[in-house]
C-alpha cells in the first residue's frame, strides 16, 4: 500500500498528505448523519402540544405513535447491522436517510390519527432504525483499531446531543411560525446530511487502499456474501445462540432501562412535563439542549473511561446517578436554579451507558457483536416506547408525569445492582457471511 493510495478522494489525499487517517472523516460524516437522524427522533417532544390542539388528539394516542417509532427504531438494528455487511454502510446510510425524509415530508399533508402512526411510527421508524446506534457500532469497529471507545464515545453522543440540541430550534419555529415549518428545518439538514454520505462516507478501509487506524496489518478478508434470505436470517440466528448467555439478558434489560429513562420518558414528555408548571416550549428545549451539551461531555469522557476501566462499574455509577437525578426531580421547584442542577447530573450520563456496553458486548460475543448489540440496543428502544406510551397514560388518566419518573428512577437503580452480576467472558457465536 502507498502512502497516498489513488483511490482516495481529494479530500482524502489532502488529509493523507497531512498525516491525518480518512476514518477521521468517515467518523465525522457518520456523527453528522446521527446527529441529524437523532433530531428527526427528538422531533416529537415539541409535537405533542401543537399536535393535541390542532388536531385534538389526547396524549395517549400521540404517544402510541411516537411509541412505535421507537419500537422499531430498536427493532431495526439487528438488521440494519446485517444490511451494513451485506450492502455497505454508505448505502444503508443513503436508505435511511431517503426514508425519514419521506416520513416528514408526507407529515405536511396529515390529518388523521393513522397518518401519524404510518408516518412517523413506521416510515420515520424504519429509516431511524437503519443508522440507530448501530451504525457508529459499525464504523469504529472497521475504521479504527485504536482510539475505538473514545470514537464509540464521539459517535454515541452524537445520537442523544442531536436529539436534544436541536429541540430549540424546533421549538422556536414551532412557536413562531408553526410544527410545519419545524419539519421544513429537519428536511433541510437531512438534504445536507445526504450529500455528506454520498460524497464522503466509504464502506471499509480496503475500499481505499488503507488500513484502519491504528492497525498494523490488514484485518481479515471478509466472508463472501451470503444470500438475501441468509442475510435475513442472520440476526435470528444470532439472537438464538446469544439468548443462552445470562450476559445477554443482563445488557438487554438494562438497556431495556436505559430507553425508558431517556428517549422514552425525558426526550418525548420533558417538554410537556414543564409546560405542566408554567415552562415555554422554548425554555424547556433550551433545558433539553443543556442535557444535551453535557451528554457530549460525559458520553465522549465515558468511551475514554471505557478504555481505561472496568465496564461494569461504570455502568453501576451511570445508571445509579441517572435514577436518583430522575427520583430528584419531582421534588425540585421547577424553576430555573433546580431545572439546570438537573440538566448538569442527568446530562453527564444521557447515553454514556453505551460506550460500556458495547466494549461488553465486542468483549463477550466477538465478531458478530454489531448485531448482538444491534438486539441489545432492541431492548433500549422497547424500553423507550414502554415508557413513552406509559408516561402519556400517566398524564393522561392520572393527570400527572410524576408516576412515570418515580418508576424510571427506581428502574435504574435496580439496573445499577443488576450490571456488576456480568461475570462470563467472551461468547464464541458462528461468524456470519452476511
Amino acid at each position: 500500500m502507498t502512502d497516498t493510495p489513488s483511490s482516495l478522494p481529494p479530500l482524502g489525499r489532502f488529509m493523507a498528505h497531512r498525516g491525518i487517517h480518512y476514518g477521521w472523516v468517515v467518523a465525522a460524516v457518520t456523527f453528522l448523519t446521527m446527529l441529524v437522524t437523532a433530531g428527526a427522533v427528538g422531533a416529537p417532544g415539541v409535537l405533542i402540544g401543537p399536535l393535541k390542539a390542532e388536531f385534538g388528539w389526547n396524549v395517549a394516542d400521540i404517544s402510541a405513535g411516537f411509541a412505535m417509532r421507537l419500537v422499531l427504531f430498536g427493532l431495526m438494528g439487528p438488521f440494519a447491522a446485517a444490511f451494513m455487511n451485506r450492502f455497505g454502510i454508505r448505502r444503508v446510510a443513503a436508505i435511511a436517510l431517503i426514508l425519514i425524509g419521506l416520513g416528514t415530508l408526507g407529515t405536511f399533508a396529515m390529518t388523521n390519527l393513522w397518518h401519524l402512526l404510518v408516518l412517523w411510527g413506521v416510515v420515520v421508524g424504519f429509516g431511524t432504525g437503519l443508522t440507530a446506534m448501530v451504525l457508529g457500532a459499525t464504523v469504529a469497529t472497521r475504521w479504527f483499531s485504536k482510539r475505538r471507545g473514545l470514537v464509540v464515545g464521539f459517535l454515541t453522543a452524537s445520537t442523544a446531543t442531536g436529539q436534544l440540541v436541536f429541540l430549540p430550534a424546533l421549538a422556536a419555529l414551532t412557536d413562531q411560525f408553526g410544527w410545519r415549518y419545524a419539519l421544513a428545518f429537519i428536511l433541510v439538514v437531512l438534504f445536507i446530511a445526504m450529500v455528506a454520505v454520498l460524497a464522503l462516507m466509504r464502506d471499509r478501509p480496503a475500499d481505499l487502499g488503507l488500513l484502519p487506524y491504528g492497525a498494523t496489518e490488514p484485518p481479515p478478508a471478509v466472508a463472501q456474501r451470503a444470500s438475501l434470505w441468509a442475510m435475513m436470517c442472520s440476526p435470528i440466528r444470532t439472537l438464538r445462540e446469544a439468548s443462552v448467555s445470562s450476559t445477554f439478558w443482563v445488557l438487554f434489560g438494562t438497556f431495556f432501562i436505559c430507553g425508558a429513562s431517556t428517549n422514552g420518558l425525558v426526550q418525548t414528555h420533558f417538554v410537556a412535563l414543564c409546560g405542566d408548571f408554567g415552562i415555554l416550549p422554548v425554555m424547556a428545549a433550551g433545558m433539553l439542549a443543556m442535557i444535551g451539551i453535557f451528554d457530549f461531555v460525559g458520553t465522549v469522557g465515558s468511551g475514554w473511561l471505557s478504555d481505561r476501566f472496568d465496564s461494569r462499574w461504570l455502568l453501576f455509577w451511570y445508571y445509579g446517578l441517572r435514577g436518583l437525578s430522575l427520583l430528584y426531580l419531582p421534588y425540585s421547584s421547577f424553576d430555573l436554579y433546580d431545572l439546570s442542577i438537573f440538566a448538569i447530573f442527568y446530562g453527564l450520563d444521557w447515553v454514556a451507558t453505551v460506550p460500556p456496553t458495547i466494549k461488553l458486548v465486542a468483549d463477550r460475543f466477538g465478531e458478530q457483536s454489531n448485531i448482538v448489540f444491534g438486539w441489545v440496543f432492541a431492548g433500549h428502544q422497547i424500553g423507550a416506547a414502554f415508557m413513552a406510551y406509559g408516561a402519556g397514560f400517566s398524564r393522561t388518566y392520572y393527570e400527572t408525569y410524576f408516576l412515570a419518573f418515580f418508576v424510571a428512577g427506581f428502574l435504574c437503580l435496580i439496573a445499577a445492582l443488576t450490571i456488576v452480576a456480568v461475570r462470563e467472558r467472551a461468547t464464541s457465536l458462528a461468524t456470519d457471511p452476511a
